[in-house]
């Protein structure tokens, strides 16, 4: 079977998160053949040296897409007066069956990029829109506004793609838009899975963002959320990691008949429950596995190191992941480092093998102000680490149990940007270690009852061959 796996900024040039559970998927299925489409900004290095993993033998090709357009010789559009209604509906967020779908990646009906953006055609259904809408904006700046919205769902639909058996988007946003495409037009079954929400996080950027004019912003924000529901329509299984991310999906407009939830899982480790008494000479040891970018917020846990030196608590921590996604944000947390005199006490270990580096862990530390189902978290308690976590995505339930288990807590939770909590925190293992052994245990027991890789990797596989093209597919 012929699976084309969708993922948008991430597999195979950034690690971790959505990308380790890509190739997770594809390393622990190897009698499926895999393609990866993998969509990157324009500014992204894409060379095969920028892999930041080596693809598995039935990971039989990459194919990237950018979504930089450039310009080419212009292809003007030829759209019937119903092609025409249809892109007005679909640039005004209200195509919810997706009909322009099934043209835009048709140059002979609607044109290139190049060409359709400058075709009277366009001009006119701006103009409509923009009397539509009664925004009280400039006509050029509203021009510009829905060009730079639509032109690269216009050129991603018009590339090349080969014929598969089954789409799986890894999010929606662009990768779901390919997999709807896709599915409409080739008749190929389309599963998602949404590791966070996506529409959710693009808005909360947006709302942060200062190249969006505000009059601007909700138009933006409607978008992400449209193309979500576009995807949404189209799949025939919708997946997420976690009940309470289903309802929201249910929410925006998800079909609950669709739904499934798959969470992450993981390999068990060989726990050491480390249950030592700590002193100036051993200091508490302190890791995070994380990908070195904002939205990691690596600036509130090197503050919260900062309150423990004040406080006269003897720790050392250590930040494993990549250095080389933002390295504008390395060096400022670099700085920060030097700024509170605390390059004794915190290291940035780049990436480096993790499992060989938790035995010597006592509490790992995850201070992001976004997430879906973390599986740093899952790595951790999989190896008897306590956590210390920010309350976002589901990091509460793996930490807690939330309702549905009676294993105890497996480290604390606090709110997001908030260096004192995390401190204390910490300080409450230093007072009682025993804690670390104790809070363990229960994440070890958590992971070996509900989050164990070879039952995730067995629901995938039989949802692969119940879904796919090819119904009577042997092994």
């Amino acid at each position: 079977m012929r699976v084309a796996i969708i993922a948008e900024g991430s597999y195979p040039f950034v690690s971790g998160g959505v990308s380790s559970w890509i190739h997770t998927l594809i390393t622990q299925m190897p009698e499926f053949d895999f393609t990866i489409i993998s969509i990157m900004p324009g500014s992204s290095r894409t060379t095969t040296e920028d892999w930041k993993y080596e693809i598995p033998v039935n990971g039989k090709s990459v194919k990237v897409y950018p979504l930089e357009v450039k310009e080419e010789k212009p292809v003007y559009p030829n759209l019937s007066a119903e092609n025409k209604e249809d892109l007005l509906s679909f640039f005004l967020s209200k195509d919810q069956m997706g009909k322009a779908m099934r043209f835009l990646g048709n140059s002979d009906i609607i044109g290139n990029p190049s060409g359709f953006f400058r075709s009277n055609e366009f001009w006119e259904i701006v103009q409509i829109c923009y009397k539509e809408e009664k925004l009280q904006s400039s006509f050029i700046d509203y021009f510009w506004m829905i060009r730079n919205k639509y032109e690269p769902i216009l050129h991603l639909l018009q590339s090349e793609f080969d014929d598969y058996d089954l789409l799986h988007a890894a999010s929606t946003g662009y990768a779901g838009v390919i997999g709807a495409y896709l599915s409409v037009n080739q008749d190929i079954p389309l599963i998602v899975t949404e590791h966070g929400i996506y529409s959710r996080e693009r808005e909360e950027e947006i709302l942060k963002s200062d190249w969006i004019p505000m009059i601007y912003k909700s138009r933006w924000i409607q978008f992400f959320y449209f193309l979500s529901q576009l995807a949404y329509s189209q799949a025939e299984q919708l997946i997420t990691l976690f009940q309470k991310n289903a309802l929201v999906q249910e929410q925006l407009g998800a079909a609950k008949s669709k739904q499934l939830v798959i969470a992450n899982g993981v390999t068990l480790s060989n726990p050491s429950f480390n249950s030592m008494r700590f002193s100036v000479e051993n200091p508490i040891q302190l890791g995070a596995i994380v990908r070195v970018v904002p939205i990691k917020d690596i600036i509130t846990m090197i503050y919260a190191a900062s309150m423990l030196r004040k406080r006269h608590i003897p720790f050392q921590l250590q930040i494993f992941g990549p250095l080389d996604e933002d390295e504008e944000y390395v060096r400022e947390c670099r700085n920060l480092v030097e700024e509170l005199d605390l390059k004794e006490f915190v290291t940035f270990t780049g990436k480096i093998n993790v499992q060989e580096k938790l035995v010597e862990i006592d509490v790992l530390l995850l201070t992001s102000i976004s997430e879906g189902q973390p599986l740093a978290i899952l790595e951790g308690l999989a190896a008897g680490v306590p956590f210390v976590s920010t309350n976002v995505g589901d990091c509460d339930e793996l930490i807690t149990g939330g309702a549905i288990d009676l294993f105890g807590p497996a480290g604390f939770i606090v709110p997001p940007v908030n260096p004192r909590k995390i401190a204390e925190s910490i300080e409450k293992y230093v007072e009682e270690p025993s804690l670390i052994e104790l809070h363990g245990r229960h994440g070890f027991k958590r992971v070996q009852h509900r989050y164990q890789l070879s039952e995730v990797i067995e629901r995938y596989r039989s949802l692969y061959k119940e879904v796919g093209r090819i119904k009577q597919w042997q092994e």
